[in-house]
């Protein structure tokens, strides 16, 4: 079943790469009581991903602080250690995002969001969509029809859609 408004998002453990190593992020701490954007993609380094998708939300990361939003988190299915790199060569982390590493594609499953596209080498990957949700709830939620696109889930669809 998809995620839908209204739905609350299920606790996950997330991965981040913290000083001694990678380290479990609870999302549900994460999101209890605050307000969040998520955006998920693919993949780290992925076409669409490094040149539209999170370019998309480092511009408007100003715009969602002006709006309330406490944080921006990026969720992929790759490893904590991908992920930082990614998030720090994309000029991401500087601009105040948050990187999160769905390793195991456990959150993207409980979600509804995962696919597969074997002849591009992506397995159990996350569908590109973002999402506002406040204390955990879903508030606003933009999917894109194909992975290779990123129209309704980027960064200024959603801004305007908060």
């Amino acid at each position: 079943m998809t995620i839908s408004v209204g739905d609350k998002l299920p606790d996950a453990t997330l991965l981040t790469l913290g000083e001694n190593g990678p380290e479990g992020v609870s999302l549900g701490e994460k999101l209890a009581g605050r307000k969040v954007v998520i955006f998920a993609l693919p993949g780290a380094y992925t076409g669409v991903c490094s040149t539209a998708h999170v370019p998309s939300f480092i511009r408007t990361k100003g715009d969602f602080d002006a709006k309330g939003v406490d944080e921006v988190i990026c969720i992929s299915v790759n490893d904590p250690f991908v992920m930082r790199a990614w998030g720090e060569a994309t000029g991401a982390t500087e601009a105040g995002l948050t990187f999160l590493g769905d390793a195991q594609s456990e959150f993207t499953k409980a979600v509804g969001m995962d696919f597969t596209a074997p002849p591009a080498g992506l397995i159990a990957r996350s569908k590109r969509y973002a999402l506002y949700a406040e204390d955990g709830v879903v508030k606003v939620l933009q999917a894109e029809e194909n992975p290779g696109v990123c129209d309704v889930s980027g960064g200024e669809a959603i801004r305007d859609a908060i």
